[in-house]
């Protein structure tokens, strides 16, 4: 199997992070990671140009890192309540989603894009729950949502 050496913009779960070189397929590298600019052929000069953007990509992170915590510590204060009608049995008719979850959040001045909103499954009974929020690579928090019944 042929393989390539890229070079990472983004972050990528399940890849690496940004600046890293990976191997990965070659069908891979150049049918997804190249066009969408997620990555780089890593060249000798795309190396240099990296490197010599290293120091600021880091202080950029720091940045975002020291901006992620603050903000998680301000949503770990936040609870959320959605009002759905239930059936008999206590299940919802519909669901909260991770898209209810980003828009609840927005409603409170936390731009949250739904990706980040981490949800197993489609909250389909009443009660108290814990979603995570990924807010950075390294920042995760926990938001509690109360779905009760609608009157």
């Amino acid at each position: 199997m042929a393989t390539m050496e890229v070079l990472l913009i983004e972050d990528l779960d399940n890849l690496g992070g940004r600046g890293e070189i990976v191997r990965v397929k070659s069908g891979y590298g150049r049918n997804y990671l190249l066009p969408r600019k997620f990555a780089i052929e890593a060249t000798p000069a795309n190396k240099r140009m990296i490197e010599q953007q290293r120091k600021a990509l880091l202080k950029r992170e720091a940045a975002l890192r020291s901006t992620a915590q603050m903000q998680a510590e301000q949503m770990g204060q936040v609870t959320l309540t959605f009002e759905r009608t239930v059936g008999e049995h206590g299940i919802l008719y519909g669901s909260v989603t991770a898209l209810d979850v980003a828009e609840a959040l927005a409603s409170k001045g936390y731009e949250i894009d739904k990706r980040r909103v981490t949800l197993k499954e489609p909250i389909k009974t009443e009660g108290e729950f814990e979603v995570a929020v990924k807010l950075h690579k390294e920042v995760t928090t926990n938001v509690k949502v109360v779905v009760v019944k609608q009157q």
